[in-house]
């Protein structure tokens, strides 16, 4: 491969409740800080849990659209974007006649209008539900949003609606479109604003926990939450001729889709996943020195994941830590929130570690790096997605020192 197409993240934009911003958000995944607290979004009365990890204090500062007119998960991805541009030494007038792509994934888009929609119809009756409201409730807009913000005028904005694993995809989509020379940039990420109805399906199927404890013999479930993370990314040839910092190198990914069970997931098909993987990137097993896991704390996920884990790396897999144990299981902007933690921690030099650990399910076989980071050279990072109906997303991403291409 030439410097031309290879791809890689030279701006980093994360909104989450631990903090927003690249040095922010670093530190507070180094410090294993918590983003869980009483959820203020929604009324939770009637809950016996009422913890989530919201994003506090939020201000969009958005300068040509009105905030009043947006989503909440609409303003999280265009805030998300503007830290990225900022964080890559961008000005959105740079780009604003280049060939660029914005790719978001999400899980609801809007899912706080929706919640307010659904109550609305069924108090006041269908008629009563304010237009504007409806206009903007379709998730294509997170992407839009983000176009019309900053003056990307050609710019190809795709919204992918792949639930828990759409931020993967969303930087995979734009990592094909890098290489094969259809744009020149790219902001690609996730985002998913904190919403009743999720938080109320997740605890009628009883795994709402009141910590999230990944690989833990003691995990009960997950702790919902909300945010956004957008990346920067460009060619290494263009980012050279900028004299741009380069965080990370986006070597492959993997997708596979198995749609056997809803919200079961299959061992078999993330096993593939990661060798796909592994195969598109050129990289072996033995060179991946971090599993950044989906880790959702449930039993189910834990238990499959870690399995496939070692079909693929044996006796010893790498460090598998889970960063929703700090900032919740934000939905479509897990992932893309997770590889913005991957790229901080080979740029910085750490291993985020799995909090609110108490003992590490010996079944599982996994060194989740317990409640404190550690110092690490990292060169090959694994981050994995899964979504429910088997919709899983793999991504590769390696520093200067990672494999030779």
């Amino acid at each position: 491969m030439t410097a031309s197409d290879r791809v890689v993240v030279t701006g980093l934009g994360p909104v989450s409740s631990i903090g927003s911003g690249a040095a922010t958000f670093a530190a507070g995944l180094a410090a294993g800080l918590s983003g869980m607290a009483p959820i203020t979004g929604f009324d939770t009365t009637g809950f016996a849990l009422t913890g989530g990890c919201e994003v506090m204090d939020f201000d969009p500062e958005l300068h040509r659209l009105d905030p009043g007119g947006l989503g909440r998960a609409s303003l999280f991805t265009v805030a998300a974007a503007g830290l990225a541009l900022r964080d890559a030494g961008v000005l959105p007038s740079e780009l604003t006649d280049r060939p660029g792509v914005v790719s978001v994934g999400t899980t609801d888009g809007e899912s706080q209008d929706i919640d307010h929609l659904v109550e609305l119809a069924v108090r006041k009756g269908p008629e009563q539900l304010p237009a504007d409201v409806l206009a903007r409730v379709p998730a294509s807009w997170l992407s839009a949003w983000v176009a019309h913000e900053y003056g990307l005028r050609r710019a190809e904005a795709v919204t992918l609606p792949t639930a828990c694993a759409a931020g993967n995809y969303a930087i995979g989509y734009a990592y094909d479109v890098l290489r094969l020379g259809e744009a020149e940039y790219a902001l690609c990420g996730g985002a998913d604003a904190l919403c009743r109805k999720a938080f109320a399906g997740f605890y009628r199927l009883g795994i709402i926990a009141d910590a999230c404890r990944p690989f833990d013999v003691d995990r009960t479930g997950i702790v919902t939450g909300e945010g956004a993370g957008m990346l920067f990314m460009e060619t290494l040839d263009s980012a050279r001729r900028r004299g741009a910092k380069v965080y990370a190198e986006i070597l492959g990914y993997g997708l596979t889709c198995d749609a056997k069970h809803p919200v079961v997931p299959d061992r078999a098909s993330i096993v593939e996943c990661m060798r796909q993987a592994h195969r598109n990137a050129g990289v072996e097993p033995s060179d991946i020195d971090l599993v950044s896991a989906h880790g959702t704390g449930t039993k189910a996920n834990d238990a499959t994941e870690a399995g496939a884990i070692h079909d693929v790396f044996g006796a010893t897999p790498p460090p598998t830590v889970s960063m929703k144990s700090m900032i919740g299981h934000t939905m479509g902007a897990a992932s893309a929130l997770a590889a913005i933690g991957c790229a901080l921690a080979i740029d910085r030099g750490f291993i985020p570690p799995t909090i609110n650990h108490r003992t590490t399910d010996p079944e599982l076989g996994v060194d989740c790096v317990p409640n404190h980071s550690r110092p690490a050279r990292l060169r090959t990072v694994q981050n994995n997605a899964f979504a429910f109906g088997g919709n899983n997303a793999i991504l590769v991403m390696s520093g200067p020192d990672g494999p030779p291409r």
